[in-house]
């Protein structure tokens, strides 16, 4: 059975365009995924990042109904700390009425930001996230407990279809907790790198409920292709630098290929660089390939779903592209006409 390919998309702002070319391109992006025959599309949250221009991927999710018509599409994720639990079961049953059978609704608890973020979204504790969750899956569901404050009320507009909903995580935390609810789970591989206990403790674990009854995994790869490993290394010099200043906290655009190029970097910081390539499929299509299939088998995920930063959007269309077709993804409209 073919490998199911979906896109993450954290809406990259590159360096000399502006916040809402970002958000035109995700647009395009989610167009030409659906005609290139992924199945996934997920909008990812940040907020007040000079980098990433999507806060609120419920709202860009609602434009994309009418952007797209075949594949699933969703939120990768929700970041529910910062959010309502009544608030964003009843957005999920819009986005449903909207694109019935389609929608994706991915749950985090990160905070997509600084904490100062947090303080101005007005967070609650990330404690609270368990009993958050199942607070959405039960307002959604119909199914909080009799005694519960909220359970008299409906999530409007109510309806036959439920959005899917997933659990995101980077850690066992987050695998433990989609276990213990009988969720889907989606391992942002591109956070963690190599951590094959994470899943496999999801499905060790995992109890079936009314949602699911086996346990599922996406798995979210950083992934560049280009026609020539020459050429992808050298795209993924903005990668490169990208990664290097999140993690010391500078709050720039993904930079330019010649500003990548021109960095000169200490040899401690070429020590991380190396340590970050570990969670990148880089190189040729085939060869980008070849290393999702072996993490894909390493995690026993029924899914993979990739992310791509690249220098310009052409670069990561083009890599989404070759990647359609060294995995041979049936295009939407051969799939229309079979």
């Amino acid at each position: 059975m073919a490998l199911a390919l979906g896109i993450l998309d954290q809406s990259p702002i590159t360096a000399g365009t502006q916040p809402r070319e970002a958000v035109m391109q995700t647009l395009a992006l989610a167009r030409e995924a659906e005609r290139l025959g992924y199945h996934r599309y997920w909008l990812a949250e940040h907020h007040a990042m000079r980098g990433l221009a999507d806060p609120a991927p419920e709202v860009l999710l609602a434009r994309l109904t009418a952007e797209t018509s075949s594949m699933r599409i969703g939120t990768g994720g929700v970041l529910l700390p910062h959010y309502s639990s009544f608030k964003v079961a009843e957005q999920f049953r819009m986005l449903e009425a909207l694109a019935p059978g389609r929608i994706d609704l991915g749950i985090g608890r990160a905070p997509g930001g600084s904490p100062r973020v947090s303080l101005a979204l007005e967070s609650r504790d990330v404690r609270a996230f368990a009993n958050q969750v199942r607070d959405v899956v039960g307002h959604l569901d119909r199914t909080l407990a009799p005694d519960h404050p909220f359970a008299k009320l409906t999530a409007m507009p109510a309806g036959e279809t439920l959005p899917e909903v997933w659990l995101l995580g980077s850690s066992d935390y987050g695998a433990a907790l989609a276990a213990e609810l009988g969720l889907p789970f989606a391992f942002a591989h591109f956070i963690s790198g190599d951590t094959e206990a994470v899943t496999r403790t999801y499905r060790r674990h995992f109890r079936p409920s009314a949602r699911l009854r086996e346990p599922y995994v996406i798995l979210c790869v950083a992934a560049l292709a280009a026609p020539t490993h020459e050429e992808a290394e050298t795209l993924a010099a903005t990668i490169d630098l990208w990664r290097l200043r999140i993690r010391r906290g500078i709050d720039q655009p993904v930079p330019s290929l010649d500003e990548a190029r021109a960095y000169r970097y200490s040899a401690d910081e070429r020590d991380e660089v190396v340590h970050n390539r570990r969670r990148l499929a880089l190189g040729t299509p085939g060869a980008v390939r070849a290393q999702i299939e072996a993490l894909v088998h390493a995690h026993e995920a029924d899914e993979a779903m990739l992310l791509t930063i690249a220098p310009d959007y052409a670069a990561r269309l083009r890599s989404y592209a070759l990647l359609a077709d060294a995995f041979a993804l049936a295009p939407a409209a051969a799939l229309s006409e079979a």
